[in-house]
C-alpha cells in the first residue's frame, strides 16, 4: 500500500514523504495512529500544494533576510565600556550587547543567538561581527568599541 506519512517514522521516512509499506502495516498501525494516511490522487494533490506554500513562505523569509542584510551591512554601532590602560575593558562585550545597541541606536531588532561572536570582545577597537540572518544570508556589523 502507497501511504503519505503524516509524521517523521524512523527506518520509513519523514512527514511528507510518499512511501509503500505493507498493507497490513498501514491498516493496523500507520493510518490508525494517525502516522499516515491512503495516498489517494486528492490526497497527493494536497501534498503538493502544501509544498508549494512551504517553498512561497521559505523564498519569502529569504528575501526579508536578504533586505535585512542589505541595511544591516553599511551600518556601524558604537559600544562605550569602561576599560584600563592599553584598551583592555574591565568587562566584556557580549551578543546581547550588540544587539541591544543595535535595536537602539539603529531601530533593527535582531536576535542576539544570530550574531556569531567567537568569544566575547575585551578590547577597544573595530570589529567586523557577522551576523547570519538566515542559513544562506549573512550580514557584517562593523562593531567600534571606545572607552
Amino acid at each position: 500500500m502507497i501511504v503519505i506519512l503524516q509524521k517523521d517514522l524512523k527506518g520509513t521516512g519523514k512527514a511528507g514523504d510518499v512511501v509503500k509499506v505493507s498493507d497490513g502495516y498501514a491498516r493496523n498501525m500507520l493510518i490508525p495512529k494517525g502516522i499516515a494516511k491512503e495516498a489517494t490522487e486528492g490526497n497527493i494533490k494536497n501534498l503538493e500544494k502544501q509544498k508549494e506554500l512551504a517553498a512561497e513562505k521559505k523564498a519569502e523569509k529569504k528575501a526579508a533576510a536578504e533586505k535585512l542584510a542589505e541595511e544591516v551591512s553599511g551600518l556601524t554601532v558604537t559600544l562605550m565600556s569602561k576599560g584600563g590602560e592599553g584598551g583592555r575593558l574591565f568587562g566584556s562585550i557580549t551578543s546581547k550587547d550588540i544587539a541591544d545597541a543595535l535595536l537602539e541606536q539603529h531601530k533593527i531588532k535582531v536576535d542576539k543567538k544570530k550574531i556569531e561572536l567567537d568569544g566575547p570582545i575585551k578590547q577597544t577597537g573595530e570589529f567586523t561581527v557577522p551576523i547570519k540572518l538566515y542559513p544562506e544570508v549573512t550580514a557584517n556589523l562593523k562593531v567600534t568599541v571606545a572607552i
